[in-house]
């Protein structure tokens, strides 16, 4: 025996997923990983291993964790804190126009979180979306709201719906839907863009 262990792996068995996911957090030196060496380790394994290295942040803390490191990360908490500046202020839709918008950026950043495995943003991002729809549909029903708002909260409500269901088909449904004469008679030239934000989260 040599006692020369370096670790050093024949050509024709490249490290594993798992395996280069520890030895990249042995390289960082640290003796506790939080949030930030995690994305580290997430995005090293991307410039390693090209579209097959992509793996969210969940799987890398069960590897660290099962090899007995030492992790500071809770990753609901964590993930909600490290985008809650993303979700903040984006239930404003005071106007068809703005709730158009809305769903526009909730869309982008699905899309983004689901691309990259993050499961707790992408849920929340959905969580955020039933929320507007709540709020379009509650103030639609109040009655003490003038008939005009109401309608384009229930319409906004209904864009909601239709969001949270089908995704991937709401931006070429809301086209037609905008271009239907119902729609056109209901809100002629964005005939609700005076309203004032108080429904706004």
């Amino acid at each position: 025996m040599t006692g020369n262990h370096h670790g050093k792996r024949p050509p024709a068995a490249p490290p594993s997923k798992k395996a280069l996911i520890l030895e990249l957090a042995r390289d960082l030196r640290k003796p506790k990983l939080t949030a930030a060496e995690i994305e580290q380790i997430r995005r090293q394994l991307i410039a390693r291993l090209g579209p097959q290295g992509k793996t969210g942040s969940d799987y890398i803390l069960s590897v660290l964790k099962e090899a007995g490191m030492r992790v500071a990360f809770s990753t609901r908490t964590d993930t909600e804190d490290l985008y809650e500046e993303e979700f903040e202020d984006l239930l404003h839709f005071s106007t068809l126009e703005e709730a158009e918008m809305c769903l526009i950026r909730l869309d982008e950043l699905l899309r983004k979180f689901l691309t990259e495995g993050e499961r707790a943003p992408a849920e929340r991002v959905r969580e955020v979306a039933r929320l507007g729809r709540r709020r379009a549909e509650m103030i639609a029903r109040n009655r003490k709201v003038e008939p005009r708002k109401r309608q384009s909260k229930e319409e906004v409500a209904n864009w909601f719906a239709v969001w949270l269901e089908t995704p991937d088909a709401f931006f070429d449904w809301l086209e037609v839907r905008k271009q239907s004469p119902e729609f056109r008679e209901r809100f002629p030239l964005g005939e609700d863009s005076d309203e004032e934000s108080e429904d706004s989260l």
